[in-house]
């Protein structure tokens, strides 16, 4: 008989265990809880998806970029430059200078230190713009990340809270305030805030992250549109208003 109560205790013992395991508790929770825990669930993949698309992409634009450098610096003419990135350049940096290369292009040649001061404005003004809206598209899904952050912890506690309120209602109804009776249901709440930290920490760190990485990538590009009027003025005042076929023609 013992050995019988043992056997039965031990059995018991696995029920319970079973019955506490994660899939378990989020099989037997109440569907608002199991609506919450899949909200969240899809908001930690999404965020998961922005971070590695993200993050192969600021890898693709630094590359780009120190490659565009190199070219822009090595002394080549800028029109060589300009016909090789075509109509089509992969990177707001190139694309910036594309917009600025067109807007010096077309512009006729200044003959007077104000017309020479109104193009390089005029073209600045135009890469800016230009890099300002490849940084959008850059930006592209990153505000999600903050979305997600700010919102999964208390979608996670509004699941939390609902489902001490049925454990509570079981309470009363059972009038049973036993472990057995009220450890399940405050277990499948707290793993509602559970499913919450885990969306909201990945994306919070990710997006100060991110953000950094496009303040830091958006101020490279602004640095370079500055160089290049840099390199425009320069051309304008070696020429006394021309244009220098062997650098920028």
């Amino acid at each position: 008989m013992a050995a019988d109560s043992s056997i039965a205790t031990t059995g018991l013992g696995g029920d319970e265990a079973t019955g506490m395991s994660i899939m378990s508790l989020v099989g037997q929770a109440d569907l608002v809880v199991q609506g919450v825990m899949l909200i969240l669930l899809l908001s930690s993949l999404w965020s998961w998806a922005v971070i590695f698309q993200k993050v192969w992409r600021f890898r693709s634009l630094n590359s780009r970029a120190r490659v565009f450098e190199r070219e822009f610096w090595s002394g080549a003419a800028l029109d060589d430059l300009y016909r090789r990135l075509g109509t089509q350049p992969d990177n707001p940096m190139s694309a910036a200078f594309a917009a600025g290369m067109e807007e010096w292009r077309d512009a006729p040649r200044p003959s007077r230190a104000s017309s020479a001061s109104a193009l390089l404005t005029r073209v600045g003004k135009v890469m800016s713009l230009t890099a300002e809206r490849e940084i959008e598209l850059v930006e592209r899904h990153l505000s999600s990340l903050a979305t997600i952050g700010a919102t999964a912890p208390f979608i996670g506690l509004f699941g939390t809270v609902w489902g001490i309120m049925g454990s509570f209602q079981a309470i009363a109804l059972t009038k049973n305030t036993t472990l057995a009776v009220v450890a399940p249901g405050i277990a499948e709440a707290l793993l509602a805030t559970a499913f919450g930290l885990i969306a909201a920490i990945p994306a919070v760190v990710a997006y100060n992250k991110l953000s950094s990485d496009v303040d830091r990538y958006a101020g490279r590009v602004s640095t370079f549109t500055d160089e290049f009027t840099v390199v425009l003025s320069r051309e304008l005042d070696d020429g006394q208003g021309g244009y220098d076929a062997t650098r920028a023609a």
